[in-house]
């Protein structure tokens, strides 16, 4: 599994509107900035987010991008799904896979499904808010 640049770059954007937060919506071209990310290529990112009800955005003057809920709501997990698709480490633990017709006889299946569960456990166990956080054990913020 590789998380891709537009799950990294989703979650620095939602962690620096995070940091940013007030009532107002934030201008893209801000984060782009902040974040010396294409402003181009961060709206291919924040279409998939405002689709997938994570931001909401509003046209025109004073128009930007904004958190739908606190930060402590997001669940890291969840945003890497919604930006891959999938965090699943083989083709027939992805949501939707037919099912495979080796999966009775299949000795590495109980391998992937446990390396599929560490994985969902171990970033759903995140939020934004967690990412906003200085880790006291070195847990830093580069993604």
């Amino acid at each position: 599994m590789m998380i891709s640049t537009k799950g990294r770059y989703a979650l620095r954007v939602l962690i620096d509107m995070a940091e940013h937060q007030t009532e107002e919506y934030i201008p893209l071209k801000e984060i782009a900035a902040r974040q010396e990310i294409s402003e181009k290529y961060l709206e291919s990112i924040v279409k998939t987010l405002v689709k997938g009800q994570v931001l909401e955005g509003l046209r025109g003057k004073g128009g930007g991008y904004r958190l739908r809920k606190a930060p402590a709501q997001y669940k890291v997990g969840d945003i890497l799904r919604l930006m891959e698709g999938s965090l699943a480490p083989v083709a027939c633990l992805e949501s939707g896979a037919a099912p495979c017709e080796r999966a009775a006889e299949c000795r590495t299946l109980s391998l992937w499904s446990g390396l599929n569960d560490v994985i969902n456990q171990y970033l759903d166990q995140f939020t934004l808010e967690d990412l906003l956080q200085k880790s006291r054990d070195g847990f830093d913020y580069v993604i």
